[in-house]
Formats: C-alpha cells, structure tokens, sequence
C-alpha cells in the first residue's frame, strides 16, 4: 500500500487514489452483475466511443503507418476503430475472467507443449505479447500446472493496483512485479527451484539491444534471453486470438532455442530479435487483437513520419 515503496505519500495523492480505487471497485461490480457476455459488449463499446475521441488515438494512427505503410488509408482507419473495441473489451473481461475460464471459453494449441514442460520440472521463459485478451495466457499457464512467476507492471494506484490482483487471483493467477535488483535476484532464485517465468516483451524499452520490428529499429527488454541462456532453458512463446462469442484460441508455439556460442551480448541480442520476430508474425496475423495504443517506436521513428493524408472523423468509420 502506500509508502511500501519507503516514498511519503501526501494525504492529497492518497485521497486521489482512494477516489479512484472507489470508481474502480464499482466498475469491477457493474462487470460482475453483468456477466461475461454483457460485460464484454459494454467494455467494448465504450472504448470503441470515446477511444477514437482521444490524443491516444494519434499515436494508434501512427503505429498503424509505421507498421502498415502500404495498407489503404480508410482500411487502417477501420482497423484503428477495430482495435479500441478489443481493448475495451479485454478491460472488462478481467472483472469476470474466472467466470470466463471455468465456462471453458479459452481452447489451447500445443498443450502437449506445456504437458512436457510440466513433467520435465525444469523451468522455462514464457514470452508473449498484449494480444487480445492478455489475461487467458497467465490462466493457461496456471490452468497447465506449471509452477510459474507470471511479471506484470504494477498499477500506479496501489489500491488499484490491489484490487487487479484479487481479480487475477480469482482464476488462479498470482502476479509477481519485479523492481530492480531485488525483483532480478527473486526471479532467479525462483527459476533456480524450477519455476518457469512468463515476460511481456512487446512493449517500448528505452534501454537494451536494438533490434527490427516491422523494419524499424526498437529496444528490447533482455531479461527473457538473459534467463533462458543462464538456465540453459528455452524461450517458450505463447499467444492468444479473441474468436466470436467471447471465446479465445491460446497457442503455445515451437519453442526458441538459444545458442550460447560465448558472445554473450551477441546471443542475447539474437535472442532479443527472435522474440520481436515473433511478436510481428503474430501482428501480422491478427493485427486487431495487438494493443496498439502504446508507442512501440523510437522517436525518432514517429519523426520521420511523412504528414500524410488521414481521415479526420474517426467516429464515422462504420463498423
């Protein structure tokens, strides 16, 4: 809670995030009482509303070109639209994602994948991305027996931030927020007894090797590389697609191997690219399901944007 962190917290700030917690536990209620399948139709249609309405949108926009600069330019701004519907619908999905689980709405590809894990005892890296509903791969990892460190970026709002956990921990997930060298050395420590970790590594990293992702340089997060060569383990991805009717396909690809050739910087850097290839054949795919609200990019890529020719009413684009 506040000032667990050893940083004082005025009564201001701490009044701000009581008020929001409130609000926040009211719409984790309204979702409930809802169900799954009104709840995701609300979440999506309110993002789908006023999403399009916000700054954030540019920077949707802008992915969108950097990625697709050959799409038609009415096609990318349906597909933007699209995207804010699947956001909004993946919010609302964590208040009822036990319910949604034990309703048995998530199918798995690859299970013998994480059934070997499983009887092997050693650990692995989970590596995926914000695709669709994020939340059915900490459930399939748990679902599969694993013991697993799931990672996750802690909410600025610590009563916030509590009140995601209850809700993962309601279908089985215990999340873990590594913060620097004490987050580093429980990672460790827990792949050391044979627990598995699952990373993100989709998103913007100011620091680590640069590396391609739709022909753009990017940084990438290391951590996934570093532990799997360290551990002698392999980099397992997994991803999931929203499919109709609230339900979603979990597939758990071939594993990544990683060589340890002894550049050490050299095969965390191959690591690295592999994961981000990954992370664009999966965009690729499906590129509605990818959170692309967030700046993946450089600046210096959104710079060299040309001003082309956009759709100036968003809200008009039919579904």
């Amino acid at each position: 809670m506040p000032g667990d962190d050893h940083k004082p917290v005025s009564l201001r700030q701490d009044l701000i995030w009581r008020l929001e917690a409130v609000a926040f536990a009211g719409f984790i209620g309204l979702m409930r009482l809802l169900g799954v399948e009104w709840a995701s139709a609300l979440g999506g249609w309110l993002l789908r509303t006023l999403g399009p309405r916000t700054g954030t949108h540019r920077t949707v926009r802008k992915n969108l070109r950097i990625a697709f600069p050959d799409m038609d330019p009415g096609e990318r701004e349906r597909l933007a639209v699209d995207q804010w519907e699947q956001t909004g619908r993946t919010f609302a999905e964590t208040a009822v994602m036990d319910r949604l689980a034990a309703q048995g709405r998530i199918e798995v590809v690859g299970a013998e994948r994480l059934e070997a894990i499983r009887l092997s005892g050693r650990p692995v890296v989970f590596v995926g991305g914000h695709f669709a509903n994020i939340e059915c791969l900490g459930q399939t990892i748990v679902n599969s027996g694993i013991p697993s460190q799931i990672t996750y970026r802690a909410a600025n709002n610590p009563y916030v931030d509590a009140q995601i956990r209850d809700a993962r921990a309601r279908y089985g997930v215990k999340l873990f927020a590594p913060k620097g060298g004490d987050g580093a050395r429980e990672l460790l420590a827990g792949m050391a007894r044979g627990e598995s970790v699952a990373l993100m590594n989709d998103q913007k990293f100011s620091e680590g090797p640069e590396v391609l992702f739709f022909g753009q340089p990017v940084n990438a997060a290391p951590g996934p590389s570093r532990l799997a060569l360290r551990f002698g383990t392999v980099l397992q991805p997994l991803s999931v697609v929203r499919l109709p009717g609230v339900r979603f396909r979990v597939t758990a690809y071939e594993p990544i191997v990683l060589e340890a050739t002894g550049d050490r910087s050299g095969d965390i850097a191959r690591g690295v690219q592999a994961i981000t290839a990954f992370i664009e054949a999966r965009v690729r795919e499906h590129p509605v399901d990818w959170f692309w609200v967030h700046k993946r990019w450089p600046d210096r890529v959104y710079a060299a944007l040309d001003p082309g020719p956009e759709i100036s009413a968003p809200a008009a684009v039919p579904r």
